[in-house]
């Protein structure tokens, strides 16, 4: 029985993340592209300075610096590292690629979906903010969606709960504390005779991961920001540094795996034995779940910023895509592919760690050690973005109950506790269709409202280039100025 409904999920799985799926994410990142008129390749300098330039007197609960940590905290985990080095293991170095095309038309979607979110969003008189798709769904579209609407917070709820915000996060950093401090089981205890046996290392794990995550969330969105804020920039840019080590110690090898990945891309066979659409597709799919464009996560985290601007914010939210994809997973992918690990019969984070061993001129125990300690935080950060969007999802569901969302943020840190004990693959099966179906509803929206980010976009860049004429000033000084005197939108 348990076979059958393991096939049939996996099925479903295959069918909701499969070419269909891809094809709706590409071709709404094409479209926004095309109509926003290459916006990521024009507006990336000024979206990287506000990225790092807090707004004044925006309205909202978080800096928008927070809210762009916050959103990252979720897309950069387990997938950076471990993903990464899967789809190229499945789909070879060409996977790179694609994974790049991916995440270059999902900056315009991601652009877009900021946008919305800040524009459509609900603001209360306390400065508690909520919004992402389903208000930019109910509003934008109009109430007869709210059915629409209602589908993706129900789908965000149980992404969260069961799947890619606990069960498998909390795996990856059990699973990468007990290879690195406990490999061979040498010190196990019997936990309960219906649970098993388990290495030390894991329960001890499991119980400090518990009490960390309970004591950041029960202080609410302020304080899983302020932790972002700190722990992803200090880790990415920890991960990025090893990876320029790695790649300047063996920049001679460099050329050959520029040429080895764009070859791969488009006629593999002669490299990995197979086909330019495996490739393709491992690449898409990818840089999709690492990046999160087009899910509609992101965007709920984007309308606690403070800001006045939904373009602002809108450029600040593309930068993550940028950050999390054509950066992190590059350098992972260029790492494994420049050793050779990608190739050599390793699975998951196994073919990550041989590259580091390899590639780093340090001894292999400390390659180990750092990257164990990257998966981890990128994974526990993951865990906090993902119970904010649980949490807010659940929030519009019961119009408002925080009594609801209290009481499931404790269920959410049980989730982590018995996290690491979990080993049905259905529970991780589930949790993918279940992140592949948010974006449905999402993607629906962009579409329908994609005449509404080009018009946001347009006037607000006219009328700086305007004053910016008429008054002889820089382009950013008018926007600068611009920002810090309108007034927050209506919705």
């Amino acid at each position: 029985m348990w076979n059958s409904i393991n096939q049939a999920l996996n099925i479903i799985d295959n069918f909701v993340w499969g070419v269909p799926l891809m094809v709706l994410i590409i071709a709404g990142g094409l479209l926004l592209t095309i109509r926003l008129g290459l916006l990521q390749i024009r507006k990336l300098p000024l979206a990287l300075k506000w990225m790092l330039q807090n707004e004044e007197g925006g309205k909202g609960e978080i800096s928008s610096f927070s809210a762009l940590c916050t959103a990252l905290s979720a897309t950069i985990g387990t997938g950076n590292i471990v993903g990464v080095a899967t789809a190229v293991c499945a789909g070879g170095p060409g996977a790179l690629f694609w994974m790049v095309v991916a995440a270059f038309l999902g900056m315009a979607t991601k652009y877009s979906e900021g946008l919305l979110a800040v524009k459509y969003r609900t603001v209360a008189e306390d400065g508690h903010s909520l919004g992402g798709p389903f208000y930019y769904i109910e509003l934008g579209m109009g109430k007869n969606f709210k059915w629409l609407a209602k589908i993706f917070a129900f789908f965000g709820v149980c992404v969260g709960l069961f799947g890619i915000g606990t069960f498998s996060q909390v795996n990856g950093i059990s699973s990468a504390v007990h290879g690195f401090f406990d490999p061979n089981d040498a010190f196990t205890v019997k936990i309960l005779p219906f649970i098993g046996e388990y290495s030390w290392s894991v329960v001890i794990a499991s119980l400090i991961l518990s009490f960390c995550v309970a004591a950041v969330l029960i202080g609410g969105v302020k304080r899983i920001a302020s932790v972002s804020q700190i722990i992803v920039p200090f880790m990415a840019v920890i991960y990025f540094v090893f990876a320029v080590i790695l790649i300047c110690c063996n920049i001679t090898k460099v050329p050959a795996a520029f040429a080895t990945i764009v070859t791969a891309a488009f006629s593999p066979k002669a490299i990995t034995g197979g086909s330019m659409l495996i490739a393709m597709q491992k690449g898409v799919a990818r840089g999709i779940f690492s990046n999160e464009a087009g899910l509609g996560s992101a965007p709920i985290a984007a309308a606690a910023a403070q800001t006045n601007s939904p373009v602002r914010q809108g450029l600040v939210s593309m930068t993550g895509t940028f950050i999390d994809t054509i950066v992190i997973c590059s350098m992972t992918c260029l790492s494994i592919v420049i050793t050779g690990t990608w190739n050599t019969g390793l699975e998951g984070v196994a073919i990550t760690t041989a590259a580091f061993q390899q590639g780093l001129p340090f001894p292999p125990v400390v390659a180990s050690f750092s990257l164990m300690l990257c998966l981890v935080f990128f994974a526990f950060t993951t865990i906090l973005g993902w119970d904010y969007y649980s949490e807010r999802c659940l929030e519009y569901l019961s119009g408002g109950n925080m009594k609801h969302v209290k009481i499931f943020r404790w269920i959410y840190i049980l989730a982590v506790f018995i996290g690491p004990y979990m080993t049905v693959s259905a529970v991780w099966t589930i949790a993918d269709i279940f992140n592949g179906l948010m974006a449905i509803p999402n993607m629906i929206a962009l579409f329908a409202l994609s005449g509404v980010i080009v018009k946001e976009t347009r006037a607000f860049f006219q009328h700086a280039k305007e004053e910016a004429r008429a008054e002889h000033r820089s382009f950013e000084e008018v926007c600068e100025e611009n920002l810090n005197e309108e007034e927050a939108p209506a919705n």
